[in-house]
């Protein structure tokens, strides 16, 4: 098995709040990052595809397509945006990073496996000292 990765930015905006919270439940659990006017962050998106080397490319999968389902799926989608308001596939989705790692994973698993490939890992980098890996499990 043979693992690759490309890794794609995108700067977006959330807020981390539950409306079913009083204002003060919201603020002790998200602290800053439940101010109602959002937040925001350049993020990255790193993700892994698994799978064997193709005799005839010499490829696990063709970094381009690869780059090309990520823009397609997700970066286009999300980059330039109010997390909670602006992406169709968010929507009723409490943004936190873990959150976009499910719903990434979900909108890029088909696509991989179309072109041959399996998803490995969605990782995201929220900053420089926060950032969530999911696996699919």
């Amino acid at each position: 098995m043979v693992y690759i990765q490309r890794r794609e930015t995108f700067s977006a905006s959330h807020r981390l709040f539950n409306s079913a919270w009083t204002d003060e439940q919201n603020e002790a659990v998200f602290g800053k990052c439940s101010n109602r006017h959002g937040h925001g962050h350049n993020f990255q998106l790193i993700v892994t595809v698994k799978g064997t080397v193709s005799s005839e490319t010499g490829f696990v999968m063709n970094l381009v397509d690869l780059k090309d389902i990520m823009m397609r799926e997700v970066i286009d989608q999300v980059d330039h945006r109010n997390l909670n308001e602006d992406v169709p596939f968010l929507q009723g989705v409490l943004p936190s990073t873990e959150n976009l790692a499910l719903a990434f994973w979900a909108r890029l698993s088909p696509a991989i496996e179309a072109r041959g490939a399996a998803l490995h890992c969605v990782r995201i980098v929220e900053t420089e000292n926060n950032f969530v890996e999911y696996y699919g499990e």
